[in-house]
């Protein structure tokens, strides 16, 4: 049962930015890259994320070919971004500010039935 009067099992809803350089991803295939404080130069903010967050990533920019597919919290403070590349060539996600929505659970274990 919730104890949010809105919220339902989300705690905090929180938007952060970081500024990421991703790798490039191989021809016709799909790599998970973790970004962290310490990878990332001065964006504490990362240090901040929690396995059980759930994230939603906004790129700066879009690059034709390259897609993101996934991403979590792989550890205290490291994001994983799983980048999809539909070409026959390696192509390099954008580098710039990443704006990610992060929604914290009431508790780290994920509601079993929905219910009001």
């Amino acid at each position: 049962m919730s104890t949010g009067i809105l919220s339902g099992n989300v705690a905090g809803s929180y938007i952060i930015r970081a500024t990421l350089t991703p790798a490039a991803t191989a021809a016709a295939t799909a790599v998970e890259q973790t970004f962290t404080s310490a990878s990332t130069g001065s964006n504490l903010n990362l240090g901040a994320l929690r396995v059980g967050d759930f994230v939603t990533i906004n790129p700066p920019s879009i690059t034709a070919g390259v897609g993101i597919v996934g991403a979590r919290v792989s550890a205290a403070g490291t994001l994983a971004i799983t980048f999809s590349n539909s070409t026959a060539g390696s192509l390099t996600a954008p580098s710039g500010v990443y704006v990610i929505k992060v929604d914290r659970p009431e508790s780290q274990t994920a509601a079993a039935v929905i219910a009001d």
